[in-house]
């Protein structure tokens, strides 16, 4: 268990703490050269962090040396901290990754193309029509069964902890239901760990589910080989019947990992819009005036050995329509429902 994705394939904890193990030594990469807490100082002290430790230059076509040229002309001295915090944030911003952050005390920068100017394909209005009151909540799950005997589970994060007992619960309960919708749409992510615990509840036998790679050097291609990431089977209850998992652009980080691992279950179907990708294990470091700075550092592959930075294609594209939101119904779950009606 000498590697990140070795230790995918043990349990959840065992993840994050060989993560922080491989990440110790990253740290230090990142503060070996000082830097004035000033505004020149601490303009190159995030445009060098990013350009020895960020990993999708590459796939998003950005010119970082081009980057630094432009944004350094606008740095003084005599700016004020706001003023700074502006520049710093919009050449971030360049990179168009949603894991890319700089925090104050007085704001946070962002990037949120991956979901901004598509449709929302959610709707808490239909959500809560279909939900009702008399839902079950276990966890940070919501489900019960809908009228059809088709069981709906709603998970809108990872960022709280699924128990085991919880799940049990849950899939003992819809076992007598004939199908499975599980809507992750607006799902922006959080643990990793958790991601897998829920995918391992739909698959029998291990799984090849995809790779990742982590930096090996300051330069903008010096990665490690590509290594596996593996889903084992849950040892506890386990789903055997079909599941269908809604999407929509709003699902990321973990949550696009999540879709990753259900797109290789056998009895699983992605149904919705694209999601909206984050596939770069994020790591955080610091600027001489103390402000952070998150960004993608380790980057995960599909199965194909594809990116999935841009997002995840679901198995079939429906989009939430004005007509049906006027009639009260959620396009995506009856295209769901139907799917799972319709099979023997």
């Amino acid at each position: 268990m000498n590697k990140i994705s070795t230790a995918i394939k043990e349990t959840g904890a065992a993840l994050w703490i060989v993560l922080m193990v491989v990440l110790a030594g990253f740290t230090s990469c990142v503060k070996e050269e000082e830097f004035s807490d000033d505004a020149r100082g601490n303009f190159e002290a995030l445009w060098k962090i990013m350009d020895e430790h960020y990993c999708f230059f590459g796939e998003k076509n950005v010119d970082w040396n081009a980057v630094h040229a432009k944004y350094s002309l606008m740095v003084d001295n005599n700016m004020t901290a706001g003023q700074l915090f502006e520049v710093l944030a919009k050449m971030l911003d360049e990179l168009k990754d949603g894991h890319v952050n700089l925090y104050s005390s007085f704001d946070v920068g962002r990037n949120w193309s991956w979901h901004e100017n598509y449709p929302s394909n959610f709707s808490d209005t239909l959500f809560n029509k279909y939900m009702g009151t008399d839902y079950r909540i276990a966890g940070s799950l919501r489900y019960r069964v809908l009228d059809d005997n088709i069981g709906y589970v709603r998970c809108s994060s990872f960022s709280t902890s699924i128990g085991g007992g919880n799940l049990d619960n849950v899939l003992n309960i819809l076992a007598p239901c004939r199908g499975l919708i599980l809507d992750i749409r607006d799902n922006s992510g959080g643990l990793l760990t958790d991601a897998e615990t829920l995918a391992s509840r739909f698959t029998n036998e291990e799984l090849l589910v995809g790779y990742i790679q982590h930096k090996t050097g300051t330069g903008h291609n010096d990665f490690s080989e590509l290594e596996e990431q593996r889903l084992k089977p849950s040892k506890d209850l386990r789903w055997q019947k079909r599941v269908i998992v809604l999407t929509n652009r709003q699902v990321y980080s973990a949550a696009n990992e999540f879709v990753k691992y259900m797109k290789c279950c056998p009895q699983a179907t992605i149904v919705g819009d694209r999601t909206g990708g984050g596939a770069g294990m994020p790591f955080s470091s610091e600027l001489p005036n103390g402000w952070g700075v998150r960004f993608s550092a380790c980057p995960m592959f599909d199965r194909e050995k594809k990116s999935t930075e841009f997002g995840i294609q679901p198995d079939y594209q429906v989009n939430l329509t004005e007509a049906d939101f006027q009639k009260g119904r959620d396009t995506i779950i009856e295209f769901a429902r139907k799917l799972i009606n319709q099979k023997p």
